[in-house]
Parts: C-alpha cells; structure tokens; sequence
C-alpha cells in the first residue's frame, strides 16, 4: 500500500515533522498499529483495560479525568494531531490504567502498542529523535497544566486557558469546570466576565 493512501498517513505527517521518516520505519508502523473508531462519550481507556497503548487522535475531541469517590476529575483534553495516553510510569510492564481517556466527540484514532514503540528505540535511531522532540513537548504541556492549577482565583485560571490556545468552545462546560476545580455555577459566573459564544453543555 503507497503510504499517501495509508490510514497512519496523518501519523507519518505529524512525525516527519520532527525528523524524516523511511519506508522501513513506516512498514513497522503498518505491521502493528490499528486504527480505532470511538463513539461520542464512550471510554477509549479505563480502570479495567491494560493500558498497553498510545493513541494518535486523527479526528475528534478526547478527555483524561481520573475518580475521587464518585467524583470525576478532569486533568486534560486533546483535539485533533495529538499524541495522547494514560498515565503510566515508564518502567513498567503494561498493567492496568489509573486514568480513563473519553471520547467527548466522535473520534478517529491510531492505536500505537507499547511494544512496537520499544522496538522502534532499539532498531531506528531516529525513533530516539523524535521520542525526545515529543517528549519535550508533553512537558512543556504538563508543565502549563501545573501553573494553570497554582493560580488561585477561578477567573485567572480561565483566562490562562484561553491564552493556551485550547479549542475550549468544543469542550462541554461540566468537564471544563471539573478542569478548572469550579463548580458548573462558578463556571456560569466566569462566564458573563469573560464571554464566550455558543457554549455547550454537557451532551
């Protein structure tokens, strides 16, 4: 299969740019990674899965929350072009996740497995390359989670998101105020400061 019609073709292109990619390297992706189509709503990962895999979201809108009791938590959202995947410590085997990622639109993702990735390190020096270009990227992003959370009142916590950048019209008001530790009233609130047209509930 030419690679221009390959279903990781978004993957390839999102790789390439941080170093370029040979045919070889590409066909070990086509070997193990699959293609996955997630419902709106529905868990792409949980509690009760292994969590043995990365994803590539081509198409869609996904969130990571964790539980308190029955409390849901939400700790990050990704849209399309993303790397995303549940909490994991990088020197364990695959067991079971602690997060749950959810669909919160319809989603089109690549399912890259664990396994292929530790053999990407050990056969392509470029897969070290772009790990490391990745890496400094989720960081970078982990570490603008970590001063959102440190800002003390809710409005600036809601300003600082928006200038990240992220999409927050997409995202339905309950889990974005689950995000920003406010209650959906708090969020109605901040609201009339700072408007933001055709807001969504949770649907």
């Amino acid at each position: 299969m030419p690679y221009t019609a390959s279903f990781l073709r978004p993957l390839f292109n999102y790789l390439e740019q941080f170093y370029p990619l040979s045919n070889t390297f590409k066909a070990e992706y086509e070997r193990s990674c699959k293609l996955m189509r997630i419902k709106k709503n529905k868990h792409i990962l949980s509690p009760i899965d292994s969590n043995s895999s990365l994803y590539f979201l081509v198409d869609g809108l996904v969130r990571g929350f964790v539980r308190d009791g029955k409390k849901e938590i939400s700790t990050w959202f990704s849209f399309e072009n993303e790397l995303i995947g549940a909490i994991r410590h990088p020197d364990q085997q695959p067991g079971y996740s602690i997060e749950y990622l959810q669909a919160l639109e319809d989603c089109k993702l690549i399912c890259i497995p664990y396994t292929l990735i530790d053999l990407m390190y050990t056969k392509y020096p470029e897969s070290n390359l772009i790990d490391r270009k990745l890496l400094a990227l989720q960081y970078y992003a982990a570490s603008e989670r970590a001063i959102l959370a440190r800002i003390p009142k809710a409005t600036g916590r809601y300003r600082k998101l928006q200038e990240s950048g992220l999409d927050i019209n997409r995202i339905p008001q309950c889990y974005l105020a689950s995000y920003l530790g406010v209650r959906i009233e708090t969020m109605s609130r901040i609201r009339n400061k700072v408007v933001i047209p055709d807001y969504r509930l949770c649907s």
